[in-house]
Parts: C-alpha cells; structure tokens; sequence
C-alpha cells in the first residue's frame, strides 16, 4: 500500500496513467478485502493500492450552519469525536465491525465509496443523502469538484450520488462536505420479543404509526455466537428500537405508547440499556449481537420492506447472524463455515431475487467462486459511465457495483 504525502498524489496518479498501472484507491485500508477480488495488472503479484490515510485533516467545520469538510482519509471516529465537542454528529452508522467504540470504523471517504447505510436511514436518510460536495481525483490526475459547501445547492452535475457506492471504481475521492445534526439530548433504547409474526406486526405498525424511532431493526444472534443485546441467556432475535428527541417527556410518551400496544400482540417490551451509550456516534449494523473481526461469510441484502418478514423466515438465515432495518429492507448477515454452505448463499441469493431484491457477497469462504454481484439492468450505462471516468480501466479493475465480476 502506498500513503503518498497530500502534495505528492497528483503527480503519482498521473505517473501511474502515463504507466497505464491499474490500481485501487483506498483510505485506511481496513475492508479492502470486502466485494470482488481487485485484478493485478501485468507484472503486478498483486494490485497497487493508493491510499489517501494521510489527508487527514479537518479543513473547516461550521457548527452555525451545520457542515464540516473533511480530507477522505479522515478516520470516522476522529470526526465523531470532533462534532461531539459541539454536540454535533454524522447521523450515519458505523460500518460493520467497527466495535463498539467505533475504533475499527476506517476513514471517511472509505465509508462513502461504499455508501452502505443501516438503520439510522430510518430517520437521517443513508450515506449519500449526507453528501454536500466532494472533491475527487480521477484515474488521469485531473481534480475536479462536484456540489458546495452549503446545504442548499444545486450546482452541477450529481457526481456526488454517482461516487457514493462506486468501490473506488471511478475516481479516487480526496474530499468531503457532509451536512451534520445536533445530538439528541434525550435517546432511549427498547427491545421487543415475541412470535415473528407478531413483530413484524408491530414492524408495520410503527412505521405507520406517527411516532418516529431512529431506527427500527431486526436482529437475530445465532445461539453459537454468544450474548444477546445485555443479557447472556438473553433472546436470539426480536426488534431494536431506538428513540430520540430533545424531550424526555416526548420519549416517555412514545414509550409509553410503544409498552401499551405490546401486550395486544403478545410481546415483550424490554430497555436495551446499553443502546443509548453506543448510540452517541453511530450504531452500526448489529453492533449489539457478536461480530468476529473477519467472519467467513458477511453478505449484504436488500428487499423492499413489505417483504423483509418473508425473507428472514428463509431457512438459509437460522443459524446465521444478522440485522435488517425494517424501513428499508436492507441488512447484514454474517456466519462461519459451520453456519452456512456455498450453495445456501446461491439459494438465498435466489430467494432474494424472488423477492425483487438483491444479495451482495462481501466476504466469502476461500475456494468459493460466488460473484460478489450480479449484472444489473441498468449494466450498459455503468460500464459507459466507467469508459468516460476511466478509459483505461485502471481503477479497481473487477470491482464495478452492477456488473458481474469475471470468475
């Protein structure tokens, strides 16, 4: 991995378009190994990686107008820590295997080159939705910018929307303008068990209902892998609910209202004390059930919400690990080789396709030849958009979201 000094970088990715050297671009480099494997070029043992972990800086952060810009290998958890000062934060999860404290959240501009969001775009929206400019690098050395620094702009084409998700598969991003909330003075945590049918009742109807939870999850911890949300005998699966307001009366009412419908449908209503604490800068997908540093299997899934329930009754899902926002469908499964098979990831996989969603295999069994995506409808305008971005394919070559990597 190559971490060029902020004044050195220019110059070294136009060396290496002059080359025609493919290579990947990262931040801290801590989920690389996340998606399809990145193709060497010629003579290369294994792909160059370019890694933005020194532009680390806070450039500017305005806490009147709630926006701060960062440099792209900025680590998450140190701008957390820099808006909590001023009672600020990035209303985004951490990403997947973070640890409690977030300490293993990575950079920045790693989290939006994925643009995978959990939860808390039940109510903050997801990664891209934060976005208020950025700055970037392509595959040729040229910079360019997209957006402003102010939360009302319409300047410019969308490359913002564009980046977010794209796996370093279009240009390297340097820099970032995010838009930041206030922390809510007053959080409190449930968590609901009972019949899944039951819960997906009271799924339905709080997202109907005119409360309005920060996040509303399914999550599920296989009887192999450890402890419940804080009890060690505690239930394997049910609803975490997370509130906030400024009011503690607000938050006592919604309470009160959500402990009132609960017996109506025979479940268990319960505080999930320690939520709150991790809540303070993000809560990352299943951050309360057990997660190895670097599970066999770790799949990311999507579904409209309407057909999350049928999805998590899918046998291939029992013994693994998982956790789903019920407003969006979308969620994280992960599982050791006991856990699941290969050919139990293709019928999920199947299964989710059936239910006009998607499965993304982000880490998988050595051996196993699963594509990390399937070709999207929308395949000829990716690739068309990748030759103007990048016409050699230097970038993240094999790593294109939308379109089936070559086995």
């Amino acid at each position: 991995m190559i971490c060029p000094e902020p004044s050195e970088l220019q110059e070294l990715v136009r060396d290496l378009h002059r080359q025609a050297t493919p290579w990947l671009p990262a931040g801290s480099g801590s989920r690389l190994a996340w998606g399809p494997a990145v193709q060497a070029g010629p003579g290369q043992s294994e792909p160059l990686v370019l890694s933005t972990a020194r532009l680390n800086r806070i450039l500017s952060f305005s806490p009147e107008d709630f926006t701060v810009t960062v440099q792209a290998g900025t680590p998450l958890v140190a701008l957390q820590q820099e808006l909590a000062h001023h009672r600020q934060w990035l209303a985004l999860d951490w990403p997947w295997g973070s640890g409690p404290d977030g300490s293993a959240s990575g950079s920045v501009g790693g989290l939006v080159a994925r643009g995978l969001a959990g939860g808390a775009r039940q109510r903050y929206l997801g990664v891209r939705d934060q976005l208020i400019g950025i700055g970037l690098m392509r595959a040729d050395g040229t910079a360019a910018r997209a957006g402003g620094q102010v939360v009302k702009n319409v300047a410019g084409y969308d490359l913002m929307r564009l980046l977010a998700g794209s796996w370093g598969s279009l240009a390297l991003i340097s820099e970032l303008t995010l838009r930041t909330l206030p922390i809510p003075p007053e959080r409190r945590g449930l968590w609901l068990q009972g019949p899944a049918d039951e819960l997906a009742a009271m799924a339905r109807w709080l997202l109907d209902s005119s409360l309005s939870p920060e996040r509303i999850d399914w999550q599920h911890t296989a009887p192999s892998a450890g402890a419940g949300l804080d009890n060690p005998a505690g239930p394997s699966s049910g609803l975490l609910i997370s509130l906030a307001s400024i009011s503690a009366q607000t938050l006592d009412e919604q309470i009160a209202c959500i402990r009132e419908r609960a017996p109506a449908l025979a479940l268990e209503c319960l505080d999930a004390a320690g939520l709150s604490r991790r809540l303070g800068a993000g809560l990352g997908d299943g951050s309360s059930a057990a997660q190895p540093a670097a599970p066999a299997w770790l799949l990311r899934l999507g579904v409209r919400a309407a057909e999350l329930p049928g999805l998590l009754h899918a046998p291939e899902l029992a013994a693994t690990n998982w956790c789903f926002a019920a407003g969006s469908g979308l969620g994280m499964a992960w599982a050791e080789p006991s856990q699941l098979a290969s050919h139990q990831v293709d019928q999920l996989r199947r299964r989710c396709g059936d239910l006009g969603g998607y499965l993304s295999v982000l880490r998988q069994l050595p051996g196993s030849r699963i594509p990390a995506w399937l070709d999207a409808p929308s395949k000829p305008l990716i690739e068309a958009i990748k030759r103007q971005f990048d016409p050699k394919q230097q970038l993240a070559r094999g790593r294109l979201p939308g379109v089936q990597p070559r086995a």
